[in-house]
């Protein structure tokens, strides 16, 4: 098989398994409620982030989102309309701003297929790649003249206009050119760019490794929020730098990122929706977009790290800290002309402070189910739940890192902390008429004889 028919096979492959899985898809789980909550709120970030917009400017950028093509979490659909966006922002508002409430109901028509049978869109994306200029009308008329379908699958010309534009088959033939612009935030903490850098070898635990270096800038500024190298370029790494940025200089409205599995994944989706930012992923293959975060990433080479001379990771951050501070913070800018420092400081009164409790925001969340004998299992460990929430499916809320609190949460309403498991204590409790619990330690001392009546038996053989 030529290279380019295997692609293409692959292609048509993987797209007639989407179309097959949602086929067979007729109920959501609770994380894809989540993912589908994330999205919306992603939508409407615009509308709800706090920022004070005329009524011209928010029709504005309501016909722009409704006008763009979106790539919907678990849907057929490309599109928004102007009500359903009304609606979001309505639900999030009328809710406190809570994340939930964009989470969608069940359907009205569960358990019907709203897609086209698999032979039939593996015979119109092959057909598609036959005649990428035809239009859709007439590759319904190629499939029937080729009886490739039948009067039973015919598909409708919505239909196949819907399915081309997801899978982005709709213009094979044309590569219009792409319409690349500067841009700048108008104020400090209005958009946050981040990514990762890969530094150099230094001693971490005892050998020699690369490090990585997770920067947030502060795209109006240009101030570094927090910059720090780490011994890998994971979720938990980046979601430390954050949390550092977070606390040092207030909360952003959007936050701009990669598309590498750490930007990807769901627990940072839920912690930056949660907290009222908007997660921007850039286009694969496209850096052109983070031009400002690369830019600083190729001062870091240039500048700092050609006059390093540590050997370990402590000595490359402490290095590090200082020349952001002392030396980049503190000299005028290219772009701006300013001092990073100076500029972010100038419009302080419009920043966002961090909540106290923010480390709660960073929690993981997890779904169990209690068992009869009030327990629930996470990473490895025995906890016991409350009486009242046996048989329920419960959400638990915990840091990796400190697995002795687990907050237990059931319909958006907090029970306490979970207790561990003490299977010694357990076999102690004795439970009453109304089955209430009650611990008994001490020894009866009123049964218990010790050696008396084998003293008294012992009498008795003597007499």
């Amino acid at each position: 098989m030529h290279p380019t028919e295997a692609c293409h096979f692959l292609i048509l492959l993987s797209v007639v398994q989407g179309v097959k899985i949602s086929e067979r898809r007729f109920f959501m789980t609770e994380d894809e409620k989540m993912q589908l909550a994330i999205f919306r709120f992603s939508v409407i970030s615009d509308f709800v982030n706090g920022s004070q917009i005329d009524r011209k400017e928010k029709q504005r950028l309501v016909q722009q989102k409704c006008a763009r093509k979106w790539n919907i979490p678990f849907s057929t659909r490309t599109s928004i309309s102007e009500s359903t966006l009304y609606r979001w922002i309505r639900l999030y508002k009328n809710s406190n701003t809570t994340l939930k409430s964009l989470s969608p109901g069940t359907r009205a028509d569960k358990g019907k297929s709203r897609c086209m049978d698999e032979e039939t869109c593996l015979a119109l994306a092959n057909l598609r790649y036959q005649m990428p200029k035809a239009t859709a009308r007439h590759l319904i008329a190629t499939m029937e003249k080729r009886r490739l379908v039948t009067a039973a699958t015919m598909p409708s010309l919505s239909s196949v206009y819907r399915f081309l534009h997801q899978h982005r088959l709709m213009h094979l033939a044309a590569q219009k050119p792409v319409d690349r612009r500067k841009f700048e935030a108008e104020l400090p903490n209005d958009l946050w760019q981040s990514d990762v850098m890969h530094g150099p070898r230094v001693e971490i635990d005892g050998r020699k490794r690369k490090s990585y270096l997770i920067a947030l800038l502060d795209d109006h500024s240009r101030l570094i929020l927090h910059g720090q190298f780490y011994p890998n370029e994971q979720l938990q790494s980046y979601l430390h730098s954050l949390k550092h940025a977070l606390l040092k200089r207030g909360l952003p409205r959007k936050l701009y990122v990669d598309n590498g599995p750490a930007f990807r994944s769901r627990h940072l989706q839920q912690v930056t929706a949660s907290l009222g930012i908007a997660l921007i992923h850039s286009k694969p293959y496209t850096p052109q977009g983070r031009g400002k975060i690369e830019r600083f990433f190729r001062t870091v080479r240039t500048d700092f790290i050609t006059g390093f001379i540590g050997k370990t990771l402590a000595e490359l951050n402490e290095a590090f800290d200082l020349w952001t501070n002392e030396i980049y913070h503190q000299r005028k800018h290219g772009a701006t002309g300013q001092k990073p420092f100076q500029r972010f400081t100038a419009n302080m009164q419009c920043l966002r402070v961090a909540p106290k409790n923010l480390k709660d925001y960073f929690r993981q969340t997890v779904r169990r189910r209690v068992a009869k004998d009030r327990t629930v299992t996470l990473m490895g460990h025995l906890f016991e739940a409350p009486v009242n929430l046996i048989g329920y499916q419960v959400e638990l809320l915990y840091h990796a890192d400190n697995i002795s609190r687990v907050e237990v949460f059931y319909q958006n309403e907090s029970y306490g902390f979970l207790r561990p498991v003490d299977l010694h204590i357990n076999c102690r409790v004795k439970r009453d008429k109304n089955r209430n619990a009650d611990i008994s330690i001490d020894i009866d001392k009123k049964r218990y004889q010790g050696g008396s009546l084998l003293n008294l038996k012992r009498k008795k053989t003597d007499g």
